[in-house]
C-alpha cells in the first residue's frame, strides 16, 4: 500500500520509565472557555493523570489520538484526569478543542520544553531549530511515580490503546 506520506525512523527516546518521578512543569491549561497556568503537581495531587504528547494541532495524528481517547471514555469517570501537550498556542488549542468537540484540557508549551524535559522531542525535517513532542504517553501516580509510559520510535507511530487501557484499570 503507498502511503502518502514517508515513514520516519526517530532516534530513540530518553523519557522517564515507570518507577520513576514524573518531571512537574508548569504551562498555560487550555479548555474550551479560557486557559490559565497550572503545575502538573497540581493535577496529580488530585489523583492520576494521563499525560498524552502528541504534534501540533491540525495534524492528522494529533487529530486521530484524541479521536481515540475520546471514543473511549478515558477520564470522564473522575477518576483520572487526561491532559494533551504540544507546541501549539493556547489559542490554537482552543479551536482545536472547539473543532473537534474534546471535552480535555491541553498544555501549551510552544518552546518544547516539557518535551525536552521529558526526552520526547522530534526535530522537524527541514526546518531549523524547530521541534515539537513525539507521540508520547506517561500514566502518572498521585505522588508523580510513573504507572505507564510509552514513546513513539518512528513517525507516525501510534500508542497500544489497549495498554493504556489496561494500565489504567490497575490503578
Amino acid at each position: 500500500m503507498e502511503l502518502p506520506f514517508d515513514v520516519v525512523d526517530l532516534e530513540p527516546a530518553d523519557h522517564p520509565q515507570p518507577g520513576e518521578t514524573a518531571p512537574d512543569f508548569e504551562r498555560p491549561l487550555v479548555n474550551d472557555e479560557y486557559w490559565e497556568d497550572v503545575a502538573l503537581s497540581d493535577l496529580t495531587a488530585e489523583g492520576p493523570v494521563l499525560l498524552v504528547c502528541f504534534p501540533m494541532d491540525g495534524s492528522f495524528p494529533a487529530t486521530y489520538v484524541w479521536n481515540e481517547i475520546d471514543d473511549r471514555g478515558w477520564g470522564r469517570e473522575g477518576d483520572l484526569t487526561v491532559v494533551g501537550l504540544s507546541i501549539s498556542s493556547p489559542y490554537e488549542h482552543k479551536d482545536f478543542i472547539a473543532e473537534a468537540a474534546l471535552p480535555y484540557r491541553l498544555f501549551s508549551d510552544p518552546q518544547n520544553g516539557v518535551a525536552e524535559s521529558y526526552g520526547v522531542v522530534h526535530d522537524l525535517d527541514g526546518m531549523a531549530g524547530v521541534s515539537e513532542a513525539r507521540p508520547a504517553v506517561f500514566l502518572i501516580e498521585a505522588d508523580r511515580t510513573i504507572e505507564y509510559a510509552w514513546a513513539a520510535s518512528e513517525w507516525p507511530e501510534f500508542p497500544d490503546y489497549d495498554a493504556i487501557a489496561a494500565a489504567i484499570k490497575e490503578l
